[in-house]
C-alpha cells in the first residue's frame, strides 16, 4: 500500500501566530458562545420545527470544521526563519518588486507568504500587498533572481514580468 505524502507548507512566523491565536479564540470563546446558542433554542420547543436550533447547529458545524482545518494546517507548517532568509532569490517571506513589461514598465512590491495565511490581510503590516506563493504571479516569480523575467499566465492572458528587488 502506498505512504501517503504529507504536504508541508512554509509560512511566516506572524502568519502561524496569527492563525494559532484564531484556533484558540474558536476552541475557547468562539465555542462557548455557541454553545450558549444551542441551549437557548433548545429552550424554545420542538427541535424539529426550531429554526434556531437549526441555525444553531450549522454554526456549530462551520465551527468545527473551520477548527480542523486550521488544526490540520497548522500541524503541516514549517515556520521559515526570516532573519536567515535568502535574498537572492524570490520566495516566501521576502518582498519582491517587479516591473510589469507589459504595462508601461508599471512596478508592484508585494511580499509572498504562504497561501494559508490569507485568510488574513490582504497587505502586510507595512502596507505592502501579500500574495500566496500558489497564485499566478507567486508560483512565477518564486525561485528567480533579480533581473530574471518571467511570464504568468493570469485569466485575461499573460503578463511579462522582471524582478527589479528583492529584500527582507
Amino acid at each position: 500500500m502506498p505512504v501517503k505524502k504529507i504536504d508541508v507548507h512554509e509560512m511566516t512566523r506572524s502568519g502561524y501566530e496569527r492563525l494559532s491565536e484564531e484556533l484558540t479564540h474558536l476552541r475557547t470563546i468562539r465555542r462557548l458562545e455557541v454553545a450558549k446558542q444551542l441551549e437557548e433554542a433548545r429552550g424554545f420547543g420542538d427541535l424539529s420545527e426550531n429554526a434556531e436550533y437549526a441555525a444553531a447547529k450549522e454554526e456549530q458545524a462551520k465551527l468545527e470544521d473551520r477548527i480542523s482545518d486550521l488544526e490540520a494546517t497548522l500541524s503541516k507548517v514549517t515556520v521559515i526563519d526570516e532573519e536567515k532568509l535568502d535574498t537572492t532569490r524570490a520566495g516566501v517571506g521576502l518582498r519582491v518588486t517587479i516591473k510589469d513589461l507589459d504595462h508601461e514598465g508599471k512596478t508592484y512590491t508585494y511580499e509572498i507568504v504562504g497561501s494559508e495565511e490569507l485568510s488574513g490581510a490582504a497587505f502586510s503590516a507595512s502596507g505592502v500587498q501579500r500574495i500566496s506563493q500558489k497564485s499566478p504571479v507567486g508560483q512565477a516569480i518564486t525561485g528567480h533572481v533579480i533581473d530574471d523575467e518571467v511570464i504568468v499566465k493570469i485569466p485575461r492572458g499573460t503578463r511579462r514580468l522582471r524582478i527589479v528587488a528583492i529584500e527582507k
